[in-house]
């Protein structure tokens, strides 16, 4: 049997994308529960309480099952799992059974003792159930039940998945939805519909989210096309962006921008000299609000820094952001380099900063963007106001808040300001469904809300500002018409005298 095992371990790589290799970002999966790391051999990894090593994961394809043995190891799980379903004995009802602690005959002892000779969990699980002495008598949906609640608890199987917008998306909701503004994952894919994101196009993006609508456009897009990602503070934040584990090629078309330096692109005052005096060490915030932004880890290599996203979904635990590097010429040279080498590095890496910075002004400079995304914690007229003049006429643009009101201010701005047209503010609603055998209803538990959008399509506004002169124009023509009927009242009342 152990040889048997350690047959269907290498499993021979498979061509294309759909194998894991070393290096690679891949998604956990145990339950509901979801967590990205990044695939290194002999690094302990934490899921869910338990530890485990990646190994044995290189050369799979991606969706594989593996369950978690003695040692930290996977061992894949094969797919026959339907545990003595033949003959399989159910009671009528559940009203004869007192739940007394009394009913289980093996005690905590003794399941400890069956982890500690190396029993799997599938065979503690089973004798559990033959061990009790009321789940014969369950309805077998209760049976079923049972058997799930104990598997969750004492087998450890864990999925690994390939990172896709929607399952980050969900991840990080689920997780720790105020690091993405509280942002649903119907309402990111709303966003993306909405703002017509496609390979070859020339977006515009200001978010917050640390990187999951980035990520999601560059997906979309397919490393087809250029995004131009408008920054707060020392530089951008893209730590969901490392977990989609795109290839180089696709932050080529990839540049970023600072926010506090837009006012003066669009006075045409900017020159490459605000970017050489600019200071590295400020943490400032250029938002409506005045606020100042909280400290998060600089990440300008253009994806070369990675990221493993939080483990723990409980609210009173606190979640950490681990960064990885992958190349370690980033890394200052604490021992074995020297201090000289380290500063020419950084010189060498800011000069390349301030290169891409200057590429990105020149691409705002066209004001020819495709469309324009913004998804951030601060106030979105300001913002809005500002973008809009950087996108091309009948192109559309998609807002994201937390909030109503906010969005309120914001369309009544542009409907006074003009050149924008078709304007929604939406609120997408969702409820997830259990679907089962003769069980399949709404889940109790579903989401209060996802946040707000509000979108539109941008026009020239010379033109609409000649439409509203000429409607005005017009009232005043039709202002004598309106003082007609009065004299015809007065016919009327003479000729009845």
């Amino acid at each position: 049997m152990e040889g048997s095992g350690e047959q269907t371990i290498p499993q021979p790589p498979q061509s294309g994308d759909h194998c894991i290799h070393d290096g690679d970002f891949v998604v956990l999966k145990r339950e509901d529960v979801f967590k990205a790391v990044q695939v290194q051999r002999r690094k302990k990894v934490t899921f869910e309480k338990q530890w485990f090593y990646l190994d044995n994961v290189i050369g799979h394809s991606y969706g594989s099952t593996f369950e978690v043995t003695s040692g930290g190891s996977l061992q894949p799980k094969k797919k026959k799992e339907e545990p003595t379903s033949d003959t399989k004995e159910a009671g009528t009802d559940n009203r004869n059974i007192i739940d007394d602690g009394k009913s289980q005959k093996l005690t905590q002892d003794d399941i400890k003792a069956l982890k500690d000779q190396g029993i799997k969990g599938e065979e503690i699980v089973q004798q559990l159930i033959e061990n009790s002495t009321t789940f014969r008598d369950k309805t077998e949906f209760a049976q079923d039940k049972y058997i799930k609640k104990k598997k969750k608890k004492y087998e450890a199987i864990i999925t690994v998945l390939k990172p896709s917008t929607r399952i980050l998306s969900i991840m990080y909701y689920a997780r720790e939805p105020g690091k993405i503004n509280h942002m649903r994952y119907d309402t990111l894919a709303q966003m993306l519909t909405l703002g017509n994101i496609r390979a070859g196009n020339k977006m515009i993006v200001m978010e917050t989210c640390s990187g999951l609508v980035l990520g999601a456009m560059m997906e979309r897009m397919g490393g087809f096309g250029s995004i131009i990602q408008l920054y707060p503070g020392d530089g951008p934040v893209r730590v969901a962006t490392a977990c989609f584990g795109f290839p180089k090629s696709f932050y080529s078309g990839l540049y970023e921008f600072p926010l506090n330096k837009v006012d003066s692109l669009l006075n045409g005052t900017f020159s490459a000299e605000m970017l050489s005096s600019e200071p590295k060490d400020s943490a400032s915030l250029e938002g409506s609000n005045g606020s100042v932004e909280e400290r998060q880890p600089s990440e300008q290599d253009h994806g070369d820094n990675t990221a493993v996203a939080p483990e723990s979904n409980h609210p009173g635990e606190q979640d950490v952001m681990e960064v990885v590097s992958q190349d370690p010429q980033y890394k200052e040279p604490k021992e074995g380099g020297s201090k000289k080498d380290y500063m020419q590095e950084k010189q060498r890496r800011q000069e390349e900063q301030r290169k891409r910075h200057l590429e990105a002004a020149a691409l705002l400079k066209e004001r020819n963007a495709d469309g324009l995304i913004v998804a951030s914690r601060f106030h979105p007229t300001p913002l809005l106001l500002s973008l809009l003049d950087f996108v091309a006429p009948s192109r559309p643009f998609v807002v994201y808040c937390q909030y109503k009101e906010p969005l309120l201010e914001c369309y009544t701005k542009l409907r006074e300001r003009g050149g924008v047209i078709n304007l929604r503010l939406s609120e997408t609603w969702l409820r997830n469904y259990q679907v089962l055998p003769d069980r399949s209803h709404p889940k109790l538990l579903m989401s209060g809300g996802g946040g707000y959008l509000l979108s539109g399509f941008t026009v020239v506004l010379d033109n609409l500002r000649a439409d509203t002169s000429l409607k005005s124009g017009m009232s005043t023509l039709e202002s004598p018409k309106t003082e007609e009927p009065a004299p015809k009242k007065q016919k009327c009342t003479e000729s009845d005298t």
